[in-house]
């Protein structure tokens, strides 16, 4: 069983899709940064000084000034800045992986369209045209 198991993990599938996995969480969490850190601040200015993460409903009694002070108050709360951020962050990871595949996709492409070598000439057809260029020479 562990022999099996050994030869599933070293395919290189296997290797592959654990590598891509790894980079596409880092890639995530870039995109994440890019997102709260970068697109959101000017988003919220331009939209009147709204902070998107600290946009939320309360459930029940109780008015919090921003969202850490109602989870630190055990309140239940409807995070939809959040929400939205996630939402920002998904569309801009889905772009960047859909520039990726169609990347690979014409290259692959354009390898399948170039042409193939011709195949070299049997031995036999070789050999017949030496004979043939030094007869030709004599």
């Amino acid at each position: 069983m562990f022999k099996e198991f050994k030869e599933f993990a070293m395919r290189g599938n296997v290797v592959d899709l654990a590598v891509g996995f790894i980079l596409g969480g880092a890639f995530s969490t870039i995109v994440r940064s890019l997102v709260n850190d970068i697109l959101m601040p000017p988003l919220g200015l331009l939209l009147g000084g709204v902070d998107f993460a600290n946009l939320f409903i309360t459930l029940g009694d109780g008015e919090y000034a921003s969202l850490a002070d109602a989870q630190e108050a055990g309140a239940a709360t409807i995070n939809y800045g959040l929400f939205i951020n996630n939402v920002i962050a998904f569309i801009i990871l889905a772009f960047a992986l859909f520039l990726i595949i169609k990347g690979m996709n014409s290259m692959k492409r354009k390898q399948e369209e170039a042409p193939a070598e011709a195949p070299p000439p049997p031995r036999e057809q070789q050999l017949l045209e030496e004979i043939r260029d030094l007869l030709a020479r004599k």
